[in-house]
This record gives C-alpha cells, sequence and structure tokens, in this order.
C-alpha cells in the first residue's frame, strides 16, 4: 500500500489532519468507507497497521483531531462534541457522506457523539477499548490502569507510539483534555445511539474492564461484545489483522478466496 494522503483540513472553527487510502479510481464497485478516530494524547500513528489493513478492501480515513499529533492547538478546550463536529464536517468536506465510523480509548467519545449528531451519517459505530467506565470514574483509578496496561500487556512499539504522542502533545492539552474525557457520560450518551455498535477490548485491557464493556453493548439495541485475547487496551495495533478482520465482518463486508469482498450488511 501506498502512503495515505494527508489532507489539512479547517472546520468547525478548528483544524485538523485526515490520513486517506482510497480505491483506484473507475473501480467496478464504490468502496465503504471507514473512518479511525484516536484517543486522548495520540494521533493517527498508533492505527497505522489497521489503516493498511483495512485499505485493501475499503476507502479509510484516519483522523489526527485538533491539538493532537502535528495540528495547532486550539485557543480553548474542546468539549467532545467539539470534536464530533469537527469530525463530521471535515469528512463533508471530504465528500464522505456514510461511513463506518471506529474511535478508541477517549476516541469512542467522539465517535459516540458524532453518531448522535449526525446518526443518518453513521452506517456502524466500532468502540475499541471504551472509556470511562462509570464505578471507577477517578483520575487515579484510571492512571493505574493504564500504567497497569503498559507494563504488562502492551508491546513495545504500541508503548513507544503512545509514549512519544504524549510528549508531542504535552502535559498542558493532555490535562485540559483529560477533564473533558473523566467528565463525559459514555454509558448515558450511548443508549441514544441508534446505529449497530460493536463494542472491542484486548482481554487483558485493565481500562476498559469486560464488565464496562458489556454493559456499554447492553445500552444499546443493536450492541455486541467482542474480547480479542492476548493484548490490551492498543488492541488495533498489536492485533491489527484481527480487529481489521471484525470490522470488515460487522461492516458486512466479507472476505472469499480470491480476497475481500463486499457483502450485504449484517
Amino acid at each position: 500500500m501506498s502512503r495515505p494522503d494527508r489532507f489539512e483540513i479547517e472546520a468547525a472553527g478548528h483544524l485538523g489532519h485526515v490520513f486517506v487510502s482510497r480505491g483506484a479510481a473507475g473501480a467496478e464497485a464504490p468502496r465503504q468507507a471507514v473512518v479511525l478516530i484516536h484517543g486522548i494524547g495520540v494521533s493517527h500513528r498508533y492505527y497505522t497497521r489497521l489503516h493498511r489493513q483495512l485499505a485493501e478492501s475499503v476507502d479509510i480515513y484516519s483522523i489526527d483531531l485538533p491539538g493532537f499529533g502535528a495540528t495547532p492547538r486550539p485557543e480553548h478546550t474542546l468539549s467532545v462534541s467539539d470534536h464530533a463536529t469537527y469530525i463530521l464536517g471535515a469528512l463533508e468536506q471530504l465528500g464522505v457522506l456514510e461511513f463506518v465510523l471506529v474511535g478508541h480509548s477517549m476516541g469512542t467519545q467522539f465517535a459516540t457523539e458524532a453518531a448522535l449528531q449526525q446518526p443518518d451519517r453513521i452506517s456502524r459505530l466500532v468502540l475499541m477499548g471504551p472509556v470511562v467506565d462509570s464505578k471507577r470514574r477517578t483520575v487515579l483509578r484510571q492512571a493505574l490502569a493504564l500504567g497497569r496496561d503498559s507494563l504488562f500487556f502492551e508491546s513495545p512499539s504500541s508503548n513507544a507510539l503512545v509514549l512519544t504522542d504524549y510528549l508531542r502533545c504535552g502535559p498542558t492539552w493532555y490535562l485540559k483534555t483529560l477533564r473533558v474525557m473523566m467528565d463525559y457520560p459514555t454509558d448515558e450518551r450511548i443508549a441514544g445511539v441508534t446505529a449497530p455498535v460493536l463494542v472491542v477490548r484486548g482481554a487483558n485491557d485493565p481500562v476498559a474492564s469486560v464488565d464496562w464493556c458489556r454493559r456499554l453493548a447492553g445500552r444499546t439495541d443493536r450492541g455486541q461484545l467482542l474480547e480479542i485475547e492476548g493484548t490490551g487496551h492498543v488492541v488495533q495495533h498489536n492485533r491489527s489483522g484481527e480487529v481489521a478482520g471484525a470490522i470488515l465482518d460487522f461492516a458486512g463486508i466479507r472476505q472469499t478466496a480470491g480476497g475481500i469482498q463486499q457483502g450485504r450488511p449484517a
């Protein structure tokens, strides 16, 4: 796969980056679109493996939200709703009007809010390692869980990606965003989502416990839970092939002997 094209897009008064891999022009049938949204402090980089896997079958869009990655810091703290509005506006500028939306960690909050703002555009919602567990809603408990994850359940490469992005984000912007993350009632907001929802967690993830993920999946009319063995919170990096296959199955894209072909949504 060639390197994704990078688009610098201003939407809702903020500047972000979108990394795009599309199918060849003139293909027999249009490809579905999948959008990847990162979590707090990080960027599109920990989606690189998943982006590459999915690009074989779908048009894929990985977003660096305003204030993260190499994007400029906004003048004020952005709410979850602000980020969702940016996502929807940036994709509209790229002509992406309907898509499967995938979020990881705090990105699940942004994705959930986008699905509430414009439900007709979100065909499927995938929440990986969702936060914040309503039974563990303190910064200390979240920090301890994240520390345990990085020490015992992450690969050296996933830790390196997350740490270098945290350093690039900087403590000021991280802490401002952390307050927003802790205040967002994911379990309440997810109940209003009308799209089918797939909750994905690494089976060893101490951040997104199995009890919490079950509760989230159960809050929606069409929710499913998938656990992927042998990995922790950054499941999309450490088990990119399994995650890609789960997203494609969930989106109604089936693999045949000749490769991956589009099928009817399940």
